[in-house]
Order: C-alpha cells, then sequence, then structure tokens
C-alpha cells in the first residue's frame, strides 16, 4: 500500500511540473474543506515539502456538520504542522442580497476570500482539490446548459493564480490514497445526496454512461484534451473575428454577417455576459433582418437591435442621474466672439435665458427650434431624422430656461436663444463626460 502512495505522489509531482503550476521555491496557500480530495491535496504537497499554508471556509450550511469539518481541519493542520487560516460566511444572506444560489454563494464568497489571503500572506498560488471526476462532471454540466468549445475542456490545471494539482488522478485513487497512508477525512453529507444538478450527473448520470462504455470517463478526458488543441486555433480565429466586428458603438451587424461563422463570434462576444444559446440564435435573427429597436436582456446585459449596430450595454445603465458635467461662464460680448462649433459647447444670449435654468431628460411631446431654423420641432422626430439610437434616446438631457427648451444638451441649441446683433452678453455652456 505504501507503494500506491509513492506513485500516486508521483504522479502529482510530475504533473505540477508538466503544466508548470508551482515550483519547489513557491508558496502555496491549500484550499481545505476537510473532505477527502483537499486532505488528500495537502497531504501529498506537505510531504513532498512544499511550502504550505491552509484555508478553511465555513459556509454555515449544513449546521453541526459544518462545524465538525471546522475542527476536523484544525486537527489536521496542528498534527502536521501546517498554519490554517479560517473564515466564518452567512452565505444564506449572502445568497439573497446578491439574489443567487446558495452554490454561487458559495462560489463567489470562497474564491474572493481566497485571493484576499493569497494577497495577505504573500503566497503565490491558491491550491484548490479539483480532480479528474470533478472535471468530467463539470464537462457534462456544461454540454447539459449548452456550451461552446471552452465549456467541453473540463477543468483547466491552472486559471491566473489558482491551481489544480489533482487533475492527474481520479476521486477512487484519492481514496486510495488516503487509505494507504492512514489519513482520516469528513463526508459532506450533502454529496451523498442528488438534490442538485452536479450531484446528480455524478450519483446517476455518469454511472449510467458506465454501464454502455466502462471507459467513458477516459474517453471524455481524452475528448478534452483533443479539443484543447482545437481550442487554440479557435480562439484565435475568434479574437481576430471579435476585433473586426466589433466598434466603440457596438457590434457592426453588416461586418457580423461576413464572417464565416458570425453566431460562433456572436455566441462568444454574448455567452459569458449571461445570454444562453437561444436567445443568442434569436439576437443574430434579429441582426438578419429584424426590425430596428428589438431588445434581448440577460441578467446583466441588454442587446439593442439599432439600425447598423447591435447595442450592448450593461442594465441600468438609464438613469435619472447625467453621466456629464456642465460648467457656465458669462463674459462680455464682442464682434470678434467665435462661437465654437462643438456639439458640447452651447453659446447664447445670456438677456435671452431669462428665466430659471434646469437640466431633465427629454419628454413625449418636448418640442424646440432647432439652430439654423424658424419652426418647432418635436425633439423625438429630431432624434429620429438624426439616427439616434434606443441607448441615445433613453440618455439624452435638456437645457430648459423656464419650459421651453434652450439646449438638446451635447446635440443642437435652440434658435430662439442664439446670438445676434443685439446680444451685449454671452452664456457658454460646456459639457464633459
Amino acid at each position: 500500500m505504501i507503494t500506491f502512495a509513492v506513485m500516486i505522489a508521483k504522479r502529482v509531482i510530475q504533473f505540477i511540473e508538466k503544466e508548470n503550476l508551482f515550483s519547489p521555491k513557491d508558496k502555496i496557500l491549500v484550499a481545505l474543506s476537510g473532505g477527502a480530495d483537499s486532505v488528500a491535496l495537502l497531504r501529498l504537497l506537505h510531504n513532498a515539502g512544499y511550502h504550505c499554508e491552509a484555508a478553511h471556509c465555513n459556509f454555515h450550511l449544513r449546521g453541526a456538520e459544518s462545524n465538525r469539518d471546522e475542527l476536523f481541519v484544525e486537527r489536521l493542520c496542528k498534527e502536521i504542522g501546517v498554519q490554517l487560516h479560517t473564515v466564518h460566511f452567512d452565505t444564506v444572506q449572502y445568497a439573497s442580497e446578491k439574489q443567487i444560489s446558495i452554490e454561487m454563494a458559495a462560489r463567489e464568497l470562497r474564491y474572493e476570500w481566497f485571493e484576499t489571503m493569497r494577497i495577505t500572506r504573500h503566497a503565490d498560488v491558491v491550491a484548490v482539490a479539483h480532480h479528474k471526476d470533478d472535471s468530467i462532471e463539470t464537462m457534462l454540466l456544461n454540454l447539459i446548459r449548452g456550451t461552446g468549445i471552452a465549456g467541453l475542456l473540463g477543468i483547466r490545471p491552472h486559471n491566473q493564480a489558482i491551481v489544480r494539482p489533482l487533475l492527474c488522478v481520479n476521486r477512487e485513487e484519492i481514496i486510495q490514497y488516503l487509505t494507504s497512508i492512514g489519513q482520516a477525512y469528513v463526508t459532506d453529507s450533502t454529496n451523498l445526496q442528488n438534490e442538485y444538478t452536479r450531484n446528480k450527473i455524478r450519483l446517476d448520470l455518469i454511472p449510467l454512461m458506465q454501464e454502455i462504455n466502462p471507459s467513458i470517463i477516459e474517453s471524455l478526458l481524452e475528448t478534452g484534451n483533443n479539443l484543447n488543441e482545437v481550442s487554440s486555433i479557435y480562439n484565435k480565429e475568434i479574437a481576430e473575428g471579435k476585433k473586426r466586428v466589433q466598434t466603440p458603438e457596438g457590434i457592426h451587424i453588416q461586418q457580423l454577417l461576413n464572417e464565416v461563422s458570425p453566431q460562433a463570434i456572436l455566441f462568444e462576444i454574448l455567452h459569458p455576459l449571461g445570454f444562453n444559446p437561444s436567445q443568442i440564435k434569436d439576437i443574430l435573427a434579429a441582426a438578419i433582418g429584424g426590425q430596428a429597436g428589438k431588445q434581448f436582456m440577460s441578467k446583466s446585459h441588454r442587446v439593442i437591435r439599432d439600425r447598423e449596430f447591435l447595442l450592448l450595454e450593461p442594465i441600468g445603465k438609464v438613469t435619472n442621474l447625467p453621466s456629464f458635467e456642465l460648467t457656465k461662464e458669462e463674459q462680455a460680448y464682442s464682434s470678434d466672439f467665435l462661437i465654437p462649433r462643438d456639439k458640447n459647447t452651447a453659446c447664447f444670449d445670456a438677456d435671452k435665458l431669462n428665466q430659471a435654468i434646469s437640466m431633465r431628460k427629454w419628454e413625449l411631446g418636448d418640442t424646440f427650434v432647432p439652430f439654423g431654423m424658424q419652426g418647432r420641432k418635436k425633439v423625438s422626430d429630431y432624434m429620429t431624422d438624426c439616427k439616434f439610437s434606443i441607448s441615445q434616446k433613453e440618455n439624452q438631457w435638456v437645457l430648459c430656461c423656464g419650459e421651453q427648451i434652450a439646449w438638446l444638451i451635447g446635440e443642437r441649441t435652440d434658435n430662439r436663444f442664439r446670438i445676434d446683433k443685439t446680444t451685449r452678453r454671452v452664456v457658454i455652456y460646456k459639457l464633459t463626460r
């Protein structure tokens, strides 16, 4: 049995070196839950002579079990001489405040704290105990939900400061390793239930697949490795495609449709922002032949089908507070005064601005007399004629003199307040975005 433990240790160290996860001189913060995989990770790295400290999160989700796990890791770290750092989270409250699932809340809390501790403790990396089986479960979970090539690669060995040294071994080998060295561990009872999607995959789906193909784990891992090579080419082409279609205004529709695979590029732009594959197909259909103004929403962003662009912006961007500042100055008027042709600067006859000055969003029914014209024009018609996007319309402010609009801010002034031969003083407003 000792031979088995040595074999596993050698395999893990070789994997660390092959993937260049960290060096013998690096300081490693090990995520320690008390479960078999994290305990094996700590023992393997500690026994191999790496400089380790441990980090444990108590999420207070399993009552006495959560406190049992904390006591266990305290005893383990004391026994082997590893410094332990522990944090307590009110996970339920956090999930409620963020309006996310308990699983997502625990993940966010955990990784944010790990990064804080890594910096505080001057560690080089945070080692987490994902193994082969976790990688397969992730691959299948992504496949069920809908994903691109990246989601079919499984869990990768490193992601910035997060490293995963146990991806070269499976759950059964981890248990055998711990048994061979006589090391105890704790069991999370929720892992024995199939109420969560990942547990259903682990307890129900994978065993069923193994009945069809006993080597399904190895087959899926090999598929992930093959796709990793494909993804290198794919990612390069997608990155170049993104550069071609994305502009400061938004995604250029015609340029997108000229691409070899518009849907693939659109997927890689929008899926990370919470849009699902079905929505992305609908967005592409709208780009091809949809009417301007159609909107699509994810939890964090919206896409608006404009005339030439797919406009992409965070939800909540439309507010009742301006995203700019106005400065004002007044001076005497002389014949050599030059009126700036800059839309962000507005000049008025000071004597014509003879009522209270205010600023607000434009409203339906608003009219003004555009500079250089005599008749009134609806603000809505003016913006339509100028091909304002929906987002621009939603965020358009006006400067008012009493009840009259003096300036469609950042766009055009009102002719009734213009400077003329009778002007003695001028007021200059400048917009700073």
